[in-house]
């Protein structure tokens, strides 16, 4: 098992920043793909950014690529999520998952995630 808990949530206007963390516990960190995704009322989940359990290899949506970066820090079992020039549409409930598939293949597949956290939600003002 491994429990998944984000925070760093919160209201920002448009153009402003927000930093979201996600911290693990439980079975090892380093051996998880990492995944943020997004949820906005009345919408399917959607994939954010995923990162494999390296650093080495780094995915974007095409909707956030250029303002939002993601990093994990395996022996603080964290990875986060640093959103930048922050638009209304990225208001949503943004969730941590964790994976143990090939990154490669499974990191915009919310299906292939096995593990999630509460969310934490975001909420960006025009």
């Amino acid at each position: 098992q491994v429990q998944l808990v984000e925070s760093g949530g919160g209201l920002v206007q448009a153009g402003g920043s927000l930093r979201l963390s996600c911290v693990a516990s439980g079975r090892t960190f380093s051996i998880f793909g990492m995944g943020w995704f997004r949820q906005a009322p009345g919408q399917e989940r959607e994939f954010v950014a995923a990162i494999n359990w390296s650093g080495g290899n780094i995915y974007y949506a095409d909707s956030v690529k250029g303002r939002f970066t993601i990093a994990r820090d395996n022996a603080k079992n964290t990875v986060d999520l640093q959103m930048d020039n922050l638009k209304p549409e990225d208001t949503a409930v943004y969730y941590c998952a964790a994976t143990p598939g090939n990154m490669a293949i499974v990191y915009g597949e919310s299906l292939r995630y096995k593990y999630w956290g509460q969310g934490t939600q975001v909420t960006v003002s025009s």
